[in-house]
């Protein structure tokens, strides 16, 4: 997989480098490019935005160096700093390709979504600031290209730079050869092997910590009766943090 990040703080994404991520770029199971939105800006104080028409507070990114960022980026593959914007690139190139915009009006962001694009050859997250990025951005994008609108939730942090490294390592952990053991990630929370419940308690050595005993069914060695206890656990917690994710009852 190749992914392709747009932001005015570049720097912000050192940590990609670090952990499964960082492990699956040595690997040769991924290549990232950090692109300064700035690059693509023609005057002296490299400008990104501007006041927004009908008034109102803060201001807006401006389409003219998002327009040109994302031509240079849909405009060849082998390159991720050509910055021609020529229309290069056949379109038919284009069609395994996801542009992923952080905004908290977006869908939220989940497993099944990150499964979804974790399927994906390129992924271009562009992180926008301020009060969002011209809408003509998004839309011309569309003609383009597959556009996904995605949030983390029901808050608004200031740009979409957290977003995008949460949805990130969300997505590459789960591309094949990035988690050594791909069967621990069937019984995590959410995930599709786990029924989409929470995942259960976990516990290690040593048995008794401060006052505090392990569960003895952990003991037993009966795997069947682990398993049911597990799946309690799972609904257990479910039911009482996130009814919403409990299977319906017909």
């Amino acid at each position: 997989m190749r992914i392709d990040v747009v932001s005015i703080f570049p720097d912000y994404f050192a940590p990609l480098q670090l952990s499964l991520v960082g492990k699956a770029i040595s690997a040769g199971l991924l290549h990232v490019a950090v692109h300064d939105l700035r690059h693509w800006t023609h005057d002296r104080h490299h400008t990104v935005d501007d006041t927004p028409y009908g008034g109102g507070a803060g201001m807006v990114m401006k389409p003219e160096p998002w327009g040109e960022a994302l031509d240079a980026l849909l405009s060849s593959d082998d390159n991720p700093d050509d910055n021609r914007g020529d229309g290069g690139r056949d379109d038919t190139a284009l069609d395994d390709t996801v542009l992923v915009v952080p905004t908290p009006s977006g869908h939220r962001f989940s497993q099944p979504i990150a499964q979804d694009l974790s399927q994906k050859s390129r992924l271009i997250f562009a992180c926008g600031r301020y009060e969002g990025i011209d809408r003509r951005v998004i839309e011309h994008a569309r003609t383009r290209v597959q556009v996904r609108e995605l949030s983390l939730g029901d808050y608004v942090l200031n740009g979409g730079e957290v977003a995008t490294l949460a949805m990130v390592e969300a997505i590459v952990r789960l591309i094949p050869g990035v988690i050594g053991n791909p069967e621990s990630l069937s019984e995590e929370s959410h995930s599709e092997g786990n029924e989409g419940l929470l995942e259960y308690p976990v516990y290690t050595k040593p048995p008794l910590w401060r006052g505090l005993e392990v569960p003895p069914v952990l003991f037993s060695g009966h795997h069947a009766q682990i398993a049911s206890w597990r799946r309690q656990q799972a609904l257990e917690l479910t039911r009482r943090r996130r009814p919403d994710l409990l299977p319906r009852q017909d």
